[in-house]
């Protein structure tokens, strides 16, 4: 379906928004890197032998070089928030149900979201104040009143409980990452009331094989009819991984699916202790586009989660590697608490100023 018959694309229209274009990507979405693509691999504005991340790379690469005040992108395992880290900008994907995914080619029907990346807080807000609400043509979406989510970025953070995520999240991560992001949390003490470790759903750290099941079977779905007429059109990575679900097992489909839904229900109950949960958005610095072909060549452990829990979450720039390469600091909270991880993200930005660091482009 034509972009322009999108339901956010017809929402930032009426809202005077201009639309300048459309952006490359990884192949329908399906990866990390941005660089498995018909019109060749987005390049990162931070250093252009690496890759933007995923799959909204293009998206990432075009805000962060100053191309454009702000773009849509998709994010099923993290393609908002990963190259908002990797091109240090800011990808905020919204609790699923609050933007329509309609007109929008789809890769997985239960953890599809669509989200902005914009240069700051703002105007992140502000374009969630437009795409976010209710409709009718698309039966994922939730009929829950709209915050002011502008007013969102004004709201005081002092009062805020912060869960720190350690468990898996923090594990195994960077030493150039682990300290940038040590550095970014102890701004956070000063922002907020206190800051704890807190354990969300085993299940959801485990996810990866459940959204797989989900994912891919769901993917195929959409494409085999394309597929049966037209293999040879699409690219070898994208079509073997899709492939690799054609005899994908109703039964496991249908037990992976259950599973989302419970976890869905039981993450919420992490939120009694604390208002939101921060971790580190990616466990590495970018990679180069030409290691990208490798096998596991984006590690998206710490954003997966948050498709499956179907929180809002967003990825905000906190500091820059030896090298000067962005790293990216997640906040979530809950279902539709859009308002509240964005005012701690403004507070934050506002405290550091990361986000006015220009790329080297």
């Amino acid at each position: 379906m034509p972009a322009e018959d999108a339901d956010v694309v017809r929402r930032l229209q009426d809202a005077g928004a201009v639309i300048l274009g459309k952006l490359n990507l990884h192949e329908f979405a399906y990866g990390g890197t941005s660089a498995v693509s018909y019109f060749g691999a987005v390049h990162n504005p931070w250093a252009l032998e690496r890759v933007p991340g995923g799959s909204s790379g293009g998206s990432a690469a075009a805000v962060a070089a100053d191309l454009c005040f702000g773009a849509l992108g998709t994010d099923t395992a993290g393609s908002v928030r990963i190259p908002a880290s990797c091109c240090g900008v800011v990808g905020l994907k919204s609790t699923y149900g609050r933007v329509s995914n309609r007109g929008v080619i789809p890769l997985s029907w239960t953890h599809d979201h669509v989200g902005t990346l914009s240069k700051t807080v703002e105007d992140a807000a502000l374009m969630l104040n437009v795409i976010a609400g209710y409709d009718a043509g698309d039966p994922t979406t939730r009929d829950v009143p709209v915050d002011d989510y502008g007013r969102a970025t004004r709201m005081e953070t002092s009062k805020l409980r912060v869960g720190l995520v350690r468990v898996s999240f923090f594990e195994n991560i960077s030493l150039e990452v682990s300290k940038v992001v040590a550095d970014a949390i102890e701004v956070l003490k000063k922002l907020t009331a206190n800051i704890v470790d807190v354990d969300v759903p085993a299940g959801g750290l485990r996810s990866s094989g459940l959204y797989a099941n989900v994912r891919g079977t769901e993917a195929y779905t959409y494409h085999a009819r394309f597929l049966a007429r037209s293999p040879d059109r699409y690219q070898e990575p994208t079509r073997a991984a899709l492939e690799a679900f054609s005899e994908a097992k109703a039964a496991v489909y249908a037990d992976a699916r259950r599973q989302v839904d419970l976890l869905r229900r039981e993450v919420i109950r992490t939120f009694s202790r604390v208002d939101v949960l921060v971790t580190p958005t990616m466990v590495a610095e970018p990679i180069l586009i030409a290691e990208s072909a490798r096998d596991n060549a984006v590690d998206w452990r710490n954003t997966v989660p948050f498709n499956t829990f179907g929180l809002p979450a967003i990825s905000i720039p906190c500091g820059l590697t030896r090298s000067g390469l962005p790293v990216g600091l997640q906040i979530a909270g809950p279902p539709f608490g859009e308002s509240v991880l964005l005012s701690l993200a403004h507070a934050y930005e506002r405290a550091t100023g990361w986000n006015k660091r220009p790329s080297l482009v």
